[in-house]
């Protein structure tokens, strides 16, 4: 099974105050939905997170989320593209949980769902907490240059494995690549394996 994981902001308006405004401001990128088509065209599984602490708050509530991701779903199937799951942690950081960004607990929850090791799992982000928790549970953190990746890479500090990507379809272009090579490398061990016999 070949899993990608994605922060939900990359996938949808970011800088949208939900208390302020509720789930109508929020609108996907029409552009990054098509490349969930891409990947799940390639077989990938695709799943999204989020950090949530709005509703610890009382910002918001857990209707206004989930009209949010119902939009999330119904823009996905609009294009053609598939979501397979949503993971988000809605308590604050006084909580101290380990399921919030960037400690690894909602990462490790995507793996016992999935029944899956997340070594190598490319994770999808702008903000330095997703990237941690990545790199955290081995994943392959790539950072997102959108306004807030900007930022991001800016500030410094990024885990030593961080792959700079400008946009999702970067991404997504990299992916084959990368595991054709693999497959490649296998093949030639294999090769080099039979020939000693």
């Amino acid at each position: 099974m070949k899993l990608i994981v994605i922060d939900r902001d990359c996938v949808m308006s970011q800088d949208t105050d939900m208390h302020e405004h509720g789930a109508s401001a929020w609108q996907t990128r029409d552009s990054e939905i098509t490349e969930i088509a891409r990947l799940n065209q390639s077989e990938y599984r695709v799943v999204i997170t989020s950090n949530q602490p709005g509703i610890a708050k009382e910002q918001f509530d857990m209707k206004t989320l989930n009209t949010v991701h119902n939009k999330l779903h119904r823009a996905a199937q609009a294009l053609g593209a598939h979501i397979d799951a949503i993971f988000f942690f809605f308590f604050s950081s006084s909580d101290d949980c380990d399921c919030r960004q960037p400690k690894p607990g909602m990462l490790q929850a995507i793996g016992k769902r999935f029944d899956l090791s997340l070594k190598y799992v490319a994770v999808v982000g702008d903000t330095l907490p997703v990237l941690q928790a990545a790199f955290a549970v081995g994943s392959v953190p790539y950072l997102l240059l959108s306004k807030t990746g900007l930022s991001t890479k800016e500030k410094g500090g990024l885990p030593p494995s961080t792959i700079v990507m400008q946009d999702l379809r970067a991404v997504v272009d990299s992916l084959n690549p990368r595991e054709q090579l693999a497959a490649e490398m296998v093949e030639a061990a294999r090769h080099a394996l039979h020939k000693k016999k």
